[in-house]
């Protein structure tokens, strides 16, 4: 993309200015102007160029060279009235929506699905994305990676079940066989995914921990609004210091336990274990010579 397209930084300033507290202030201007930039700022992969983050690391190339991305869900608070509070209070304790994204392995975001209810599942969401009018594409023979709330298929590859899988997990013991070391590693990829949610909440409070004052469809315009801005801002003006903030954050994190994702159709259930079977053994075989 080239840069001075969009005048460089002052783009940002110039029409997306924030209060103090980071808030993007919604407004007909504000709304129709960056959404109308989806399609420069979100790009679907098209699986031709394996990721750089792939293919310059001897750990993950190449046993993931298939790999375009990860994909993951994150929640964010909605106002609804007290009829409605039910449906979208999932494991929080406020309301929020489900807001299923996924991104490059350096934490762009290129294809965002807000707006579901707390309490829906991100298998059930998926199902939706992967079939809905403007739907999430899987390009022919690649895959994202997911974590084991998605079900398993030939284009979502989850870690092992029942094994170690998050990176502090790994943190005082090596991976002592070939799921272990899958794991290890999909983790360390699949991390993209929470950096840039982590990134995003950080650089916009307004889809954080605060009190939302817009309703549902409002909040989820802005959802999409603050990611566009934030593929803008990772080209321009990357801001370490968030980076820095959340890689400690996710570092301290402590694992917690997974949905269990649906089982998908047997085929394509078969098709996605095998390869996943075929990556690990061959990066274990790599990682015993």
């Amino acid at each position: 993309m080239d840069g001075n397209l969009l005048g460089g930084k002052s783009f940002y300033f110039q029409y997306f200015q924030l209060d103090s507290l980071g808030f993007l202030p919604f407004n007909t201007h504000n709304s129709i102007t960056v959404i109308a930039l989806e399609d420069q700022f979100l790009h679907q992969p098209t699986g031709e160029q394996v990721p750089p983050e792939i293919l310059n690391s001897a750990r993950f190339y190449p046993y993931f060279k298939d790999c375009v991305g990860a994909i993951d869900g994150t929640h964010v608070r909605v106002k609804v009235s007290s009829i409605d509070a039910a449906k979208y209070r999932g494991r929080k304790e406020h309301p929020t929506q489900n807001v299923l994204a996924a991104c490059s392995l350096n934490m762009r975001f290129t294809y965002v699905l807000p707006g579901w209810e707390g309490t829906a599942s991100d298998s059930r969401i998926i199902k939706n994305a992967l079939t809905r009018e403007d739907k999430l594409i899987i390009p022919n023979g690649k895959y994202y990676l997911v974590d084991a709330g998605f079900m398993l298929r030939r284009g979502l590859l989850t870690p092992y079940r029942n094994v170690r899988y998050h990176l502090k997990e790994y943190s005082s013991q090596q991976p002592q066989n070939f799921r272990e070391l899958f794991n290890l590693r999909h983790s360390s990829l699949r991390n993209a995914i929470e950096r840039a949610f982590g990134v995003l909440k950080k650089r916009f409070p307004i889809i954080g921990d605060t009190q939302p004052t817009y309703s549902v469809e409002i909040q989820s315009q802005i959802v999409l609004a603050c990611c566009i801005l934030h593929n803008f801002l990772m080209e321009f003006d990357p801001d370490l210091e968030y980076i820095n903030e959340v890689d400690e954050e996710l570092a301290r994190q402590s694992p917690s336990e997974e949905e269990s994702g649906d089982i998908s159709a047997e085929k394509d259930h078969a098709q996605g274990e095998s390869l996943r079977n075929e990556i690990a053994m061959q990066m274990c075989n790599d990682y015993i010579l």
